[in-house]
């Protein structure tokens, strides 16, 4: 459809580089491609509609000059946040967007993000959480990880995180900014079967948390749990996100998988 589009713009006598260049961002505008998503590369559109390198490389800079991507070197080109209040939109369930990172979203969006760690320590005794009706469980030792999220100087996230030492033997000598799901996948080696979430909202009072609010103001709670092979869990987080600047999506599966609500640990 997307080939189609631009071949008939093409046929209007439009330079190739501007057809596809508004064909991409018309997928933008529509929601097809979403803050942060990465748009196809050089050579992707190469092979998808047959141009020239520097058709590629002109169109890319097209829909850039006209804010609407900004490309990160070495990694890309990214859909810029272009939403009024600068809303965050999160996806649930999504394999790729977790294994992206908190950091790296916010840098494709187009913010300048900060992290201040609160909190790193070792639980010898490990942690459990209840999330679907079913029992996590980490066994001792356990990292807790608990730092503050910005977003261009403002806090978006309270970020409280436990990981398994026996499965990420000294991750806690890793930045805390890295994308911890790949380095599960890349540095550990651990194949991630499923992620489990849950999401509440909660109000909170002026002066009662982390976040600098000066009136009640909606949060969200996530809670969530990584789950690799052998049903072993690798990470538990809960976690507060600013409601004011939040949006969730939510991606949902056909296939219903049950699985009894026996404890799974790690």
């Amino acid at each position: 459809m997307e080939k189609e589009g631009a071949t008939a713009q093409l046929a209007a006598g439009k330079a190739k580089f501007i057809a596809l260049s508004e064909s991409i961002i018309e997928k933008i505008k529509t929601g097809e491609l979403k803050p942060g998503d990465q748009i196809p590369s050089e050579n992707e559109l190469i092979k998808t509609f047959q141009i020239s390198n520097t058709t590629a490389r002109k169109t890319l800079l097209e829909i850039e000059s006209k804010g609407w991507a900004r490309r990160i070197k070495g990694k890309g080109t990214y859909v810029l946040n272009r939403t009024e209040d600068h809303h965050l939109l999160r996806t649930l369930g999504s394999i790729y967007a977790t294994r992206r990172g908190f950091h790296d979203s916010l840098i494709a969006e187009g913010f300048t993000p900060k992290n201040i760690v609160l909190e790193k320590t070792i639980l010898q005794d490990g942690i459990s959480s209840e999330i679907n009706g079913r029992h996590f469980i980490i066994e001792g030792p356990a990292l807790k990880l608990h730092q503050l999220r910005y977003a261009d100087e403002l806090l978006i996230k309270d970020e409280v995180k436990y990981i398994s030492l026996a499965l990420c033997p000294k991750i806690n000598k890793i930045p805390t900014e890295v994308s911890y799901f790949k380095v599960y996948e890349n540095t550990y080696h651990l194949k991630i079967n499923e992620v489990q979430q849950t999401l509440g909202v909660k109000i909170l009072e002026p002066n009662t948390t982390n976040f600098d609010l000066n009136k009640p103001t909606p949060v969200f709670l996530l809670d969530s749990a990584v789950i690799c092979t052998g049903d072993k869990v690798v990470e538990i987080e809960q976690s507060y996100y600013h409601g004011d600047k939040y949006k969730f999506a939510v991606i949902a599966s056909p296939e219903y998988d049950y699985r009894p609500p026996s404890p799974i640990t790690s």
